[in-house]
Parts: C-alpha cells; sequence; structure tokens
C-alpha cells in the first residue's frame, strides 16, 4: 500500500494537479501503472479507478483532452443601473426583463421563494451556491405560478437528487418563462447590493443589444410606486376549505384552537401564500379569500369572525384602497396582518413607511418579542417597513428586528389589531413565530365570548 501511495505521488507530480482534478478534460493515456497489493482490503479505496485482479493492481491515469471547453458558453447578461455588467449562462426561458434586484439568503426552499408573489417585480440572487439538486415538485408550492422575473445563481445543478421532485429546474423556468442566470459570483454581486442597498437590473439572452442601452433601460424603471398587489392577487372571492393533514399539526395547541372552531376568517389575497392558508386552516379557521381591491362593506357584509391581511410585493403606499379598506374595517373585527398586511395596517393605524436599503429577504432573521423579552427566528421577504416614529398613540411596537432594530410588529389593542413584518408559516423554515396564528385566534375566540 505504502509503494503505491509513494508511485501514485510521483505520477501526481509529474502530471499537475489539473490532472487530478479534471480527469475528463484532455484525452491522453498513459502506459498502466502496475504495482502489488499484498492485502486485498488494501486496495478497495482505488477500486473505482483500478483494476484489481489476483493482488495485482493495475491503474491508468486519464489526462484530459484539447477538445473545446465542456463548461457552457456564458451567452446571458445581468446589467444594473449602476452600470455594471454581469456576465452569466442563460438557463431557463429566453428574452429580455426588467426588474429590482435583492438578494435570498435562505439555505433551503428555493421553489417555495420562486412561487412567493411577494416577489412580483423582483430578480432574486440566492447567496446559496449550489440550487436546483432538489427539483421541482407539486407540494411545496406558494401559488400556482413563479412570480419573480428572474433567478440568479452561482450553480445550476445538474444532477436532480429528490423523490418527490417532477421536473428540473430548467425545464420549470422554461415552463414558466422565467430567466435563469448561471455561473455569476453572486457573492460579489451581494456585497455590491448591500452598498449600494438594491438596485434595477436587466437581464437578457438578447446579444443584439448593447450594454449602454439595457443600463438605460434600468435607469428608467423602479419599483417605488408600482401597485402589484391587483396585478397578484385573485379576481373573485373564493372559498380554502381544503384543510391540513397530520404533517401540519406540529403545534400541540391546535387540537385545543378547534375546539372553540370553527372561526370564519375572510383574508384579503395581497399575493397570499398557501402556507398562511395552511397556517390559519389548522387552528380551525374556515376561510374566504377576496380580492385586494373588495370593498370593505362587502367583507363586513360575510359577518366573519376576523379579517386577514396577507403578504405581497410592492410598494404599499401605492395601493391607497387597501389602506381604505382597513380603515373601514379596524375596530369593527379582529384583524390580522403579515407583511404587506403589517404595512397597509401601519399606514391605516395613521403611521407611515419607507423603503429598507437592501430589504431583509432570507431565513434565521431575529426577532425580538417585546413584552417578553423571546427572541424568534424569523424568515423574511419585503422591502419596506412602518416607521413607528409616525404611529399614533396606542399603537405598541411589539416585535424589533434585531438585525437593524426596525419594527417588525404590532398590536393595537382600541382596533383590535396585531401585525408582524416576517412569514411565520415559514415554510420551509423555523416555527417560532407561529404562535402568531394562535393569537389571532385567540382574538376572535375572545371577540366571540
Amino acid at each position: 500500500m505504502q509503494r503505491l501511495q509513494t508511485k501514485l505521488q510521483g505520477r501526481s507530480a509529474a502530471c499537475g494537479i489539473a490532472d487530478l482534478h479534471a480527469p475528463s478534460s484532455r484525452q491522453v493515456v498513459f502506459a498502466p501503472v502496475v504495482e502489488y497489493a499484498p492485502v486485498r482490503r488494501a486496495c478497495q479505496g482505488f477500486r473505482s479507478a483500478s483494476a484489481v485482479s489476483g493482488g495485482r493492481v493495475r491503474t491508468v491515469v486519464v489526462r484530459a483532452s484539447s477538445a473545446p471547453s465542456p463548461f457552457p458558453k456564458r451567452d446571458a447578461r445581468l446589467v444594473l443601473e449602476n452600470g455594471s455588467v454581469w456576465h452569466a449562462t442563460a438557463f431557463g426561458a429566453s428574452g429580455t426583463e426588467i426588474g429590482e434586484v435583492v438578494f435570498n439568503t435562505s439555505l433551503t426552499g428555493y421553489q417555495e421563494i420562486m412561487t412567493d408573489p411577494s416577489y412580483k417585480g423582483q430578480f432574486v440572487a440566492f447567496t446559496c451556491p449550489h440550487i436546483g439538486n432538489v427539483g421541482i415538485n407539486n407540494e411545496d408550492m406558494e401559488s400556482s405560478k413563479c412570480h419573480l422575473g428572474a433567478i440568479i445563481v452561482r450553480d445550476l445543478s445538474c444532477v436532480v437528487s429528490n423523490y418527490r421532485s417532477k421536473m428540473t429546474l430548467d425545464a420549470y423556468c422554461k415552463k414558466e418563462n422565467v430567466i435563469g442566470l448561471g455561473n455569476v459570483d453572486t457573492r460579489a454581486l451581494t456585497k455590491v447590493l448591500r452598498e449600494t442597498g438594491c438596485l434595477v437590473g436587466v437581464v437578457t439572452t438578447d446579444t443584439s443589444k448593447s450594454d449602454e442601452e439595457l443600463v438605460s433601460m434600468a435607469k428608467s424603471w423602479t419599483i417605488v410606486g408600482k401597485d402589484l398587489l391587483s396585478v397578484v392577487s385573485c379576481t373573485e372571492p373564493y372559498e380554502w376549505g381544503k384543510g391540513t393533514t397530520d404533517e401540519w399539526e406540529f403545534n400541540g395547541r391546535v387540537k385545543l384552537t378547534k375546539q372553540h372552531g370553527p372561526f370564519h376568517v375572510v383574508a384579503y389575497d395581497f399575493g397570499i401564500k398557501t402556507n398562511i392558508l395552511r397556517r390559519l386552516a389548522s387552528f380551525g379557521c374556515r376561510i374566504t379569500v377576496v380580492p385586494a381591491t373588495y370593498p370593505a362593506s362587502e367583507v363586513l357584509r360575510m359577518n366573519p369572525d376576523g379579517v386577514f391581511f396577507s403578504n405581497g410585493p410592492g410598494d404599499p403606499s401605492a395601493a391607497p384602497y387597501a389602506v381604505d379598506n382597513a380603515k373601514a374595517i379596524l375596530g369593527k373585527k379582529p384583524v390580522f396582518g403579515i407583511c404587506m398586511g403589517h404595512q397597509v395596517l401601519g399606514q391605516a393605524f395613521g403611521g407611515k413607511t419607507f423603503k429598507l436599503k437592501f430589504g431583509h429577504h432570507g431565513g434565521n432573521h431575529p426577532i425580538r418579542y417585546m413584552p417578553t423579552g423571546r427572541v424568534e427566528i424569523s424568515a423574511q421577504n419585503h422591502n419596506f417597513a412602518v416607521d413607528p416614529s409616525t404611529l399614533p398613540a396606542g399603537v405598541e411596537v411589539t416585535h424589533i428586528n434585531l438585525n437593524d432594530g426596525t419594527c417588525a410588529g404590532m398590536v393595537y389593542k382600541d382596533k383590535k389589531a396585531m401585525t408582524i413584518q416576517y412569514h411565520p408559516e415559514a415554510s420551509p423554515g423555523p416555527h417560532d413565530a407561529d404562535i402568531c396564528f394562535e393569537q389571532f385566534v385567540d382574538m376572535m375566540r375572545a371577540e366571540r365570548v
């Protein structure tokens, strides 16, 4: 064994490191290296590269070929409004798209991120370098389609390993007409976005467009002032009565809340995620989903136990109709808002919202629940926040984001309202904040009594 290792080390020095790490790039075959292995067990680690017969080990060292590079051609670009050009390898759909570029730090759940309607109008750069390894399945969709404009990754996995997978990420992007960019230095891109803030970008596979033309396109667009709620919302009310299976009943207190149900909840669809509906249903809620523009008078006519304001994309100040509806409902029914719903209710309380430098996108964001000091680990996706200094007396800031100190939750007791600025359903993700659904049910139970 020692003689064999010595021989291999000598061969390694002669061939160079590249020959060991890229054994398939050149097709030059050396004469076999023959060594004796006195103990058959000692040769087991070399079987993949050797022929073992009668105690004799025959090793064939294959060097790389001078054929063209096996790596795909960089045939796409991401051009940012700051003038920087990022060359990439295209996958998925072809074409040209414009949107706001954000980075997401989640290590898992790229499928849920892609189907989250809150990403409408944005391109997502994944800081996790390896994307696509579990493919796409039918069970983990957060909505019926992919809403983001493009995905940007360091390495698109060429192998899918997941028994539930129905198609590759590349095939899914083609199906959903979403442009994918691979072989991008997403770490460098993330550093740029952190230093300068979110930037508008253009992704394209069109080689006829010049870099200067694409920079001009990027500078001409902004997500600020864009009402995207009505774009991603449903168009007609519907009942969501699918319920949940045992795998979703991970909260031991769920059965206790169901004993007092069912509670009828009307949910405003600003881009609502499937897992939010699942969590509400798991706590014994019967859910009627209504469009983002649905009149408050019609909601109150249904006489629900509570009203829910969902997550959603874009600028909350660009949807005054949503704020007006919230104002008309406040104080009449218990209300609960998540993310966009948090921002809409913040404006309905009398406060103002502002745009964050680069937003909060990803998992493992720490939140402090101020009344008890409990720290929750949360999943987040938002670009705007409520300014607590503009809130009226009576509104209590109950949650603080420990990364930057922004308002992450509010309670307005006089108006029977509670909000949080993150995703308590977090699938995949932590379940620390699942108690928020339980608190909403407690509010409805108290109102019913």
